[in-house]
């Protein structure tokens, strides 16, 4: 029987991002994330997360990047968290989709001036014959904007995977890990625990 607490699953993984946040040596917030193009074929990158709440996990990228591409073909992706020094993990499944355009344009306007810049300079996952491409651009980029406030480009955007399934994961003795697992369905999460 599902548990009507929908905000359950969420309020563990907040525990746990805060304590990786205090503890975790390198970046709490990386996490892969893995997408399948349309022949099957999967891809997995790490990028940063920027928001979470009971609606999703967010992170931004180039849309027409590789894995914007992907997204595009298949909306189903997987989000991994290893936090190391913790021995823990979180995998998530579930559906991308685009934030609004709001929150995408105020996330952009938050990031430092270099990064925005980055942004437009970057064709993201296409080929470059050097450094220099990537440095002519950014140099044409800060000449184009001067000091004007940088807009969001409209291939640079958010998306927010709303979960199906959650996975906690936390290293036992003998590897005799815990593992406990949320299912959505329509009225709540069904919890189980696995066999490490």
């Amino acid at each position: 029987m599902p548990n009507t607490n929908l905000d359950h699953p969420f309020a563990l993984f907040r525990e746990w991002y805060r304590e990786a946040e205090k503890r975790e040596v390198d970046v709490p917030s990386a996490m892969s994330v893995s997408t399948v193009d349309a022949r099957g074929k999967p891809s997995s990158r790490m990028v940063l997360l920027k928001d979470f709440d009971t609606n999703g996990f967010v992170f931004y990228t180039n849309l027409e990047s590789r894995k914007g591409a992907e997204i595009t073909e298949n909306t189903h992706v997987a989000l991994l968290f290893h936090w190391k020094s913790l021995k823990r993990q979180v995998r998530i499944e579930g559906i991308a989709a685009l934030v609004d355009d709001e929150q995408a344009d105020a996330y952009f306007a938050s990031r430092d001036r270099g990064s925005q810049i980055g942004a437009w300079a970057s064709k993201q996952s296409y080929p470059m014959e050097g450094r220099h491409d990537l440095e002519k651009q950014i140099a044409r980029h800060t000449a184009k904007f001067g000091l004007r406030k940088i807009p969001r480009p409209a291939f640079w955007s958010g998306y927010r995977v709303t979960p199906e399934y959650i996975e906690f994961w936390n290293d036992g003795r003998f590897r005799l890990h815990e593992r406990e697992t949320y299912t959505r369905h329509a009225d709540g999460w069904q919890t189980e625990r696995l066999f490490p």
